[in-house]
C-alpha cells in the first residue's frame, strides 16, 4: 500500500529552522518527528516547542532510524557534512539554498545521493512565486520566441546590525561569501531555470562599503549561455536603502517578461517579513501587454492573505515530500542547485584569474584560496595578476 506520510526530521535549530518546522509540522504529507542541534540545550527547547525528541548529533539521528527525510537549515559552509551523512544512512535531504558553499562539497553531496539512492533537494522558494511560475511557463508555450537576453539586478543593504546577528556571518569559514552566497541564489537560480546551462563568464566581486566583513557585498559578470543567449547579473549589499530584486528574460521575438521578487525591506529569514508582494513587473508578450493590472491585483491580494514568509516554503517542502511518495524528481534538484553554486565559483574565479571562463566547472585541487575568494584582490591602480590555473579551452 502506497505511504501518504514521510517522517520527517530538521537539522538545524536557527531561525530557518523554524520556518521548515512550521511546514513540516502543519503538511498531511510530514510526520515531523525528531530535530538534531549540536547546542544542546537549544536543540532541547526547539524539540519541546515541536513536540519532537531532539538529538545532539546526525550520527545519532540516523542511528535511531526514526527519519525518512531531513532538511538542512545549518550555516552553509556545513550543509555538506550534516546532508552526506544523512544521505549515506538512507535518508532523502533537502537543504536550505545555496546547496553548499564550494563545488567540492556540491559534488560529495551528490555522490552520497546516488551512492545511497535517496534523492537530494534543494530549497528556492522564489521558483514557487506565482509571477516566477508565470515567466516559466511563458518561455515553456514558446511566448518568447527562444530566451536570448536574461539579467539579474539585485540591489539592497546590510548593515553592521545585520553581521552581527549570528557569528558566521560576514566570513569566510562561517558563511562561505557574501552577496553571491547569502542574497543572491535566488535571483541566480531563477536565471539559470529561465536561461539555461552557462557556455562562458567573466565578471568581478568586490568589497565596497563595508569594511568590517571579509566577504563581498558587490558582483557582477557577464554570461553567454551554451544556447548562444547573453546574460548579466549586478547583485550588491552597498544600496542604502534596500531596493528590490529583479530577474527579466528579453525574447527572440521582441517579447519581455520579468519579476521583481523582492522589494521595500531587505527579507532577513526567521528575522523579518516580506513587505512587499512578488509582481510581474514587464510583459510585452503580444496580446497580453494588458494583463499586468489584472496579475498585479490578484498577486498583491493572494500575498496579503498569506503568510508569504511561511507559505512558499511550505510549498516546495511540500514538493519534496511528494517527490518522495511519488518516486519522482523534485521541482528543484541536487544538480540544479549545484548549477547555482557552479555559477557563484565562477565569479570567484574570473576574477582571480583576471580572463573569461569556460564551463562546465569542476573543483579545483591543490589550491587553498577557496576558489578565489581568499586571493588577494588588487588595490585600486594595482595591476592585476596573471592567472595561475588553468588554460582557456
Amino acid at each position: 500500500m502506497k505511504r501518504d506520510k514521510v517522517r520527517t526530521a530538521i537539522i538545524g535549530c536557527g531561525k530557518v529552522g523554524h520556518l521548515h518546522a512550521a511546514a513540516l509540522k502543519t503538511l498531511p504529507a510530514s510526520e515531523l518527528v525528531a530535530v538534531c542541534e549540536s547546542n544542546v540545550e537549544r536543540g532541547k527547547a526547539f524539540g519541546e516547542k515541536y513536540g519532537v525528541k531532539a538529538y545532539a548529533s546526525v550520527d545519532e539521528l540516523v542511528a535511531a532510524k526514526v527519519a525518512d527525510m531531513v532538511t538542512v537549515a545549518t550555516p552553509h559552509p556545513i550543509h555538506a557534512e550534516a546532508a552526506i551523512k544523512a544521505l549515506r544512512g538512507g535518508l532523502h535531504v533537502l537543504v536550505e539554498k545555496p546547496l553548499a558553499s564550494s563545488l567540492e562539497d556540491c559534488d560529495a553531496m551528490l555522490a552520497a545521493s546516488r551512492a545511497g539512492g535517496v534523492m537530494l533537494g534543494m530549497i528556492c522558494q522564489r521558483r514557487f512565486f506565482e509571477p516566477c511560475q508565470r515567466i516559466r511557463k511563458a518561455i515553456d508555450d514558446g511566448k518568447l520566441g527562444k530566451p536570448v537576453l536574461g539579467t539579474v539586478t539585485m540591489l539592497g543593504w546590510r548593515d553592521a546590525a545585520y553581521y552581527k546577528s549570528d557569528p558566521w556571518r560576514g566570513t569566510w569559514k562561517g558563511e562561505g561569501g557574501g552577496v553571491l552566497v547569502n542574497q543572491a541564489p535566488h535571483q541566480l537560480d531563477l536565471l539559470l531555470w529561465y536561461m539555461g546551462e552557462i557556455e562562458e563568464m567573466f565578471g568581478y566581486w568586490a568589497n565596497l562599503n563595508h569594511p568590517m566583513i571579509e566577504v563581498e557585498d558587490t558582483a557582477m559578470t557577464v554570461i553567454r549561455f551554451k544556447s548562444g543567449a547573453l546574460g548579466n547579473i549586478v547583485v550588491s549589499n552597498s544600496q542604502n536603502p534596500a531596493l528590490y530584486g529583479k530577474v527579466t528574460v528579453h525574447g527572440s521575438n521582441g517579447a519581455s517578461v520579468g519579476v521583481q521578487t523582492d522589494g521595500g525591506a531587505m527579507f532577513i529569514a526567521g528575522m523579518s517579513n516580506i513587505t512587499e508582494p512578488p509582481l510581474n513587473d514587464l510583459w510585452t508578450v503580444p496580446g497580453e501587454e494588458n494583463l499586468l493590472a489584472q496579475w498585479r491585483q490578484e498577486d498583491t491580494a493572494h500575498f496579503n492573505s498569506i503568510n508569504a514568509v511561511e507559505y512558499y516554503h511550505r510549498l516546495q517542502i511540500d514538493d519534496f515530500l511528494h517527490s518522495i511518495l511519488d518516486n519522482r524528481p523534485p521541482l528543484i534538484t541536487g544538480e540544479q542547485g549545484r548549477r547555482t553554486v557552479e555559477l557563484f565559483t565562477g565569479i570567484y574565479r574570473t576574477t582571480r584569474d583576471g580572463r573569461a571562463i569556460r564551463f562546465p566547472l569542476a573543483p579545483e585541487k591543490g589550491r587553498n584560496d577557496f576558489d578565489g575568494r581568499c586571493a588577494k584582490q588588487p588595490a585600486a591602480g594595482e595591476q592585476k595578476p596573471k592567472a595561475v590555473s588553468g588554460k582557456k579551452r
